[in-house]
């Protein structure tokens, strides 16, 4: 009876009759090639490259946006509104406004800038 049963659960081996099922069993690999291996290392390192880069993308961006921009801001928006009130003053009262040093003009402005941060 054990005999029976055991024979019950193992399967019969099956062999490929036909040649296109001995083709097919010839063309399987036999294992992993070490090519796919390091394709994969590839991917990986390069996913780390690709994460990286995005991060410096990121500094950087923050870096204008939080920094630059506004100091970039600061200087022209000085500028525009110097030269808006002469136009506006030279309109108003009939005065010219001569600057005498432009050195000492723009290390004032550049003074003036620093002082208020």
């Amino acid at each position: 009876m054990s005999e029976s049963v055991s024979q019950s659960y193992m399967e019969e081996e099956s062999s490929p009759t036909t040649t296109e099922d001995l083709e097919s069993v010839d063309s399987l690999p036999d294992s992993a090639e070490s090519d796919d291996i390091d394709s994969e290392e590839e991917d990986l390192e390069e996913s780390d490259a690709e994460r990286e880069w995005k991060e410096s993308l990121q500094q950087l961006e923050l870096l204008l946006t939080m920094v630059v921009v506004p100091y970039v801001g600061k200087y022209f928006g000085r500028k525009c509104a110097y030269w808006g009130w002469a136009k506006i003053m030279e309109w108003k009262y009939p005065v010219e406004v001569v600057v005498t040093s432009k050195r000492s003009f723009r290390a004032a402005g550049a003074i003036e800038v620093a002082a208020t941060l």
